[in-house]
């Protein structure tokens, strides 16, 4: 099996995508030397919790996407507050796999990629999403999965990242 085969996102359903994007960013955290804590339910937003050490938790929210496009978290379900991230597997055809980890409290400076919607008077219910386009992979780069977690390593008392030191690596 060449690298292009091993590669072929097109191959796996929806349910397999989200289920490989979930196991891939608990591996990578357990390399990184967190205890991974999986939810029976997953209905708050949350699909696992890692700690690192004896720092507190965080929580995680897992989405993939197999081009760019757009995905989003309910506001409900995805509350902007200390220690919640949202990680994000970028799954291009015949490419390894990119990771994301990006801070809820990131939200609170929107951008072009990172955007909220309130959709007053319709259906659809308060969201936090992330264009991801050709045009904003610079802004989604300083969310590279190993440019968050290692400062989280370095400094196990207080898992934050301030959005201000993310932003200055743009």
């Amino acid at each position: 099996m060449n690298i292009e085969q091993r590669y072929n996102w097109s191959r796996l359903n929806k349910q397999q995508v989200g289920a490989f994007a979930e196991y891939f960013v608990k591996m990578e955290l357990t390399m990184y030397g967190f205890q991974v804590y999986g939810t029976e339910v997953d209905d708050r937003g949350v699909d696992f919790i890692a700690r690192y050490e004896q720092g507190p938790f965080i929580e995680i929210q897992v989405k993939s996407l197999r081009s760019h496009g757009y995905v989003f978290m309910q506001k409900k379900k995805f509350p902007l507050k200390q220690n919640f991230y949202l990680a994000l597997g970028l799954l291009e055809e015949n490419e390894p796999p990119k990771l994301y980890l990006i801070p809820s409290l990131a939200w609170k400076s929107q951008d072009s990629l990172l955007v909220g919607r309130d959709y007053e008077g319709l259906k659809s219910k308060p969201e936090w999403g992330i264009n991801v386009s050709r045009k904003n992979l610079p802004l989604l780069e300083v969310y590279r999965f190993e440019q968050v977690v290692l400062p989280l390593l370095a400094n196990t008392a207080d898992l934050i990242v301030p959005i201000d030191a993310l932003a200055s690596r743009c």
